[in-house]
């Protein structure tokens, strides 16, 4: 099927098209193998990384700003995660999200308690492009704003050529507990293959 769960890293080439941008770059990864694979424990990888949700600026004051902690994400629950590129952008939009907007009530009859997306985005952004959207009530967005989370679990990449800088990997994972059963990296950001919804559904 394609997944990626151990796979070299070495040059990268990005050609970012589908309107996320028109920009081919060769990009560095200074790591062999990517950390996050079949059986680990996400909450473990990513110790001491926290995330966003996705909210107003006005929300995000009256909370001081809160974040939100892994383990609350995934602890005792059946989880759909999937990770991109950024908010606003070309597959990104038009199908990356709108896959699991549309396959929602699919996942939940298979008995998944939340489907996340996550993205290097700040969390107000990433509120107005989920509002946008209209994704809001079937998916949970969360900001990585600085990028720790994906850092952690080697998902990292930098987008520098597409004046986006470091980013996320597009990626998808079904997670039991904090255990990750199966884990579904592009081979490129701007690819669209493993990482559906229509992937993760066979993979539960």
């Amino acid at each position: 099927m394609g997944s990626a769960f151990l796979r070299p890293r070495a040059l990268v080439a990005v050609a970012l098209l589908g309107g996320e941008a028109a920009a081919t770059g060769s990009i560095w990864c200074s790591r062999s193998f990517a950390s996050l694979a079949t059986g680990t424990d996400i909450v473990s990888a990513a110790q001491g990384a926290t995330l966003q949700k996705a909210r107003s600026w006005d929300e995000g004051v009256s909370s001081k700003f809160s974040t939100t902690p892994i383990n609350e994400i995934f602890k005792g629950k059946k989880v759909v995660i999937f990770g991109l590129p950024g908010a606003f952008t070309g597959v990104c939009s038009q199908q990356h999200v709108p896959s699991y907007k549309n396959n929602f009530k699919k996942l939940k009859a298979k008995g998944i308690d939340s489907v996340v997306c996550v993205s290097v985005n700040d969390p107000y952004a990433l509120n107005g492009w989920a509002e946008k959207l209209q994704a809001k009530e079937a998916i949970d967005f969360y900001g990585d704003f600085d990028g720790s989370f994906h850092k952690s679990l080697e998902l990292d990449v930098d987008l520098s050529g597409a004046l986006m800088g470091r980013r996320s990997h597009r990626w998808s994972a079904y997670v039991v507990d904090g255990k990750v059963q199966a884990l579904n990296v592009e081979k490129k950001p701007s690819d669209f293959v493993v990482s559906t919804a229509e992937v993760i559904l066979d993979q539960i």
